[in-house]
């Protein structure tokens, strides 16, 4: 469930798909070098190499800068693996927000941070968890088509259980990253819909 952003995953539309690339690129760089406080769109504006007045036409303030960065990463055609196993699924899942967390630049954690401060980017977001969390639910419905899981699992609630240990230390306790960490709470969370945690009321 990956967050990164790239500005090649802009809609298409010539020159104005070219300076919203621009000027989202040089957002998440802006961000990531001096945190949100250091993001002004003067700033995002000279990095992008585009007219300040183009910036604050187009996007207003800050608040609309992330919230269209948030936007354009899920402007895009990502779906989780199919590995052949609910658990596969599940730790493949996991990997990659590992890759995504632990990443050079942190622009994930950037943002998420970002999101405590901006009530646009708060928003924008949800909005991409609520997306990501959509298009993996495909996940649960292979896994009930094989036969792993009973009937009827939430989708929504497995995902979370299976996902919120990697936000959990790498975000809110800044531990080195585990590469077993993926795996371990996939498997967890797939005995645990197996036997029908995640069923009934």
């Amino acid at each position: 469930m990956p967050t990164t952003t790239s500005a090649s995953g802009s809609r298409p539309g010539g020159r104005s798909a070219r300076v919203r690339a621009q000027v989202l690129e040089a957002t998440g760089a802006q961000l990531v070098e001096h945190g949100y406080d250091g993001l002004t769109v003067d700033a995002v504006a000279e990095r992008a190499g585009v007219h300040r007045t183009t910036v604050y036409r187009r996007w207003r303030d800050i608040g609309g800068l992330l919230a269209d960065l948030l936007d354009a990463a899920g402007d895009d055609g990502w779906e989780p693996a199919d590995t052949g196993t609910l658990e596969g699924d599940l730790t493949a899942l996991n990997e990659e927000i590992l890759a995504g967390v632990a990443a050079d630049p942190p622009l994930t954690t950037a943002l998420i941070a970002a999101s405590f401060r901006s009530a646009q980017a708060a928003r924008a977001l949800r909005a991409f968890w609520e997306d990501r969390y959509a298009r993996c639910a495909v996940v649960v419905v292979r896994a009930e088509q094989r036969g792993e899981l009973p009937p009827g699992t939430r989708s929504r609630e497995l995902l979370v259980t299976a996902t919120a240990p990697m936000y959990h230390e790498l975000v809110l306790l800044g531990t080195p990253p585990d590469p077993h960490l993926p795996a371990t709470a996939a498997r967890t969370a797939a005995l645990a819909a197996r036997a029908g945690a995640f069923t009934g009321p």
